[in-house]
């Protein structure tokens, strides 16, 4: 089993972050112990804005469920303020206006699905509110949160009502968390075969590991993972030539790069870059 405190996640997602924290705040708790092998962290976010304004944000997406409570905005098609979120495979858009709060619970990759017995395909690109493998008392529990109590409350109560699902974590499910921490861990790892070879697994097993238990490809969550370093150098103000950034994350040219940055960042790295 990797360290499961840090080996799950990239720290890049938020586009733009520094403006987004102009407008919203942000924290990030820790969940408890027993949960830690399924759950990354809590995240909370706040907003209240001017009459009349409005704040635009794009988050990239991570290999991941997440089960969030919202009040203040509603999604479309969702009515309900307890939702889970399965494995978004294109950028997730949102505009914040008035005041909103959300709180959530970032699984790990594989995460959700081994907590909750389900299978992470079936819930890729989609939001389903209320989240179907919970009792109904632990969604009203859930819902009951809002912003009028603060973070490490919210916490607590997130913890109580998620305990009672935890279980025996499943030898499959360590050995997805294993290989998504190789994939974090070497970023020389820009292709599948390279994955296989490292983590000596065979491509069929592989590829049902992660349509069982992440919801896509192991191609794809490579890919962001790589996508998510490049960011991460622009967000932290890398100013140098493109083609050094793109051979550097695994890319045999600026072109493959600057395209499959653009699909899914919406612009080119150029018009990104600080």
């Amino acid at each position: 089993m990797p360290d499961r405190k840090s080996a799950t996640t990239t720290q890049s997602g938020v586009l733009r972050p520094d403006k987004l924290a102009k407008f919203v705040d942000l924290r990030r708790l820790p969940c408890a112990t027993s949960l830690e092998p399924w759950v990354e962290n809590y995240w909370q976010l706040q907003w209240t804005l001017p009459s009349g304004t409005s704040h635009s944000s794009s988050t990239l997406p991570h290999p991941a469920c997440t089960l969030s409570v919202e009040h203040g905005w509603t999604r479309e098609g969702v009515v309900e303020p307890v939702v889970v979120t399965g494995v978004l495979t294109r950028r997730f858009d949102v505009v914040l206006a008035e005041s909103g709060w959300v709180f959530g619970v970032k699984f790990r990759p594989g995460g959700y699905a081994s907590f909750t017995g389900t299978v992470a395909r079936t819930l890729r690109d989609v939001s389903v509110a209320p989240p179907t493998p919970f009792r109904s008392e632990t969604v009203a529990a859930l819902a009951e949160l809002g912003g009028h109590l603060d973070a490490d409350h919210c916490r607590t109560v997130v913890d109580s009502a998620l305990a009672p699902y935890a279980r025996d974590v499943e030898p499959e499910y360590e050995t997805v968390l294993g290989i998504i921490a190789t994939m974090l861990r070497d970023r020389t790892l820009v292709r599948v075969a390279q994955v296989e070879q490292r983590c000596d697994i065979g491509t069929r097993r592989l590829q049902r590991l992660f349509e069982r238990y992440v919801g896509a490809t192991p191609k794809w969550v490579l890919g962001r993972y790589r996508i998510h370093d490049a960011l991460s150098e622009l967000d932290n103000g890398y100013s140098g030539p493109l083609a050094d950034l793109a051979a550097r994350y695994g890319w045999f040219d600026q072109a493959h790069f600057t395209r499959e940055f653009t699909e899914l960042v919406g612009m080119p790295p150029s018009a990104y870059q600080p």
